[in-house]
């Protein structure tokens, strides 16, 4: 009954926010960001904990701006993604301006394939909707299942209406099928700053440990695909920024793990500077930190 609850409101916000006025959508957005906001619940304490690592100078009143404005973020990627399929191609071309696109085009020029790997920051469905729209580039992208079924049915169908080719993220050959995409020369995008699986490379984050996909660098040394970070933010206009980062490079020498481990770091290195200068629109409401995650051991 839950499962089929949430499959309905999720349908509903499709099928019912796109026809509403941008300002109504967006009012209606910010009202129900500051309930859920005012209500103290578990998201947005472990968003207040998340934010405590990237500003650890803030005290309560900071951190409570700070959640406050993060769920008025999140909430806007979720009235923006009901919209977007409804938005004109002249409104997706000017929703969103990146900096460093050169690295991008550049890449994809080179014919070599180029890796796009993002935190959960700002509204990557619209940013990869710019892409396929502003740039004419088609991409491959990875979904969790979700359950229902019929839920994970609704985001693939709503990221292919956006231009997109999207693969499961369990259950199926993605990692061959990307590597494929890229030797062609094509482009992959990936969230890529939460991993806690077994197969998640470790990395220092704002001081702690965690783990990110190790998926983006084994790409980039298999297929020779260039690994760019990107890192989104609003700025308060109805436009989205971005930023394309330099490249995340194949080190030299060493084993893939040493490798990958190295390319790890960096790409994490990468999200910490876009998110510190922007930690507002960081939408990470789960637990984080293997210190959050592990059973700490009282002292003797």
């Amino acid at each position: 009954m839950r499962e089929r609850l949430t499959d309905a409101l999720y349908g509903l916000g499709w099928g019912a926010v796109k026809k509403l006025p941008e300002p109504v959508a967006t009012g209606l957005g910010r009202r129900i960001a500051d309930t859920v906001w005012k209500r103290r619940g578990k998201s947005v304490l472990r968003l207040e904990s998340n934010l405590a690592r990237v500003v650890p100078d803030a005290g309560p009143a900071r951190l409570a701006e700070l959640s406050r404005a993060g769920m008025r973020s999140y909430m806007r990627y979720w009235m923006e993604s009901f919209r977007l399929p409804a938005w004109s191609a002249d409104r997706i071309r000017a929703g969103f301006v990146p900096d460093g696109l050169h690295h991008l085009t550049d890449g994809l020029a080179a014919g070599k394939g180029v890796i796009l790997a993002l935190p959960h920051m700002g509204n990557y469905d619209l940013a990869g909707a710019w892409v396929t729209t502003k740039l004419g580039v088609p991409f491959t992208t990875v979904a969790e299942r979700l359950k229902p079924e019929t839920l994970y049915d609704r985001f693939v169908a709503y990221r292919q209406g956006l231009g997109m080719e999207v693969l499961p993220h369990t259950g199926g050959s993605a990692f061959g099928t990307l590597a494929r995409r890229l030797r062609d020369g094509g482009l992959v995008c990936l969230v890529a700053d939460r991993d806690l699986s077994a197969s998640g490379v470790e990395v220092r984050f704002f001081g702690e440990a965690t783990r990110i996909p190790a998926g983006p660098a084994l790409l980039a040394q298999q297929t020779g695909a260039l690994l760019l970070p990107v890192t989104l933010w609003y700025d308060g206009s109805p436009v989205m920024r971005g930023r394309v980062h330099p490249p995340v490079d194949v080190p030299a020498s060493g084993t893939r793990t040493e490798k990958t481990s190295v390319m790890a770091q960096a790409l994490a290195d990468a999200f910490a500077a876009g998110i510190a200068e922007h930690p507002e629109d960081w939408h990470m409401l789960q637990r984080l930190w293997l210190a959050d995650l592990e059973p700490r051991q009282e002292p003797a």
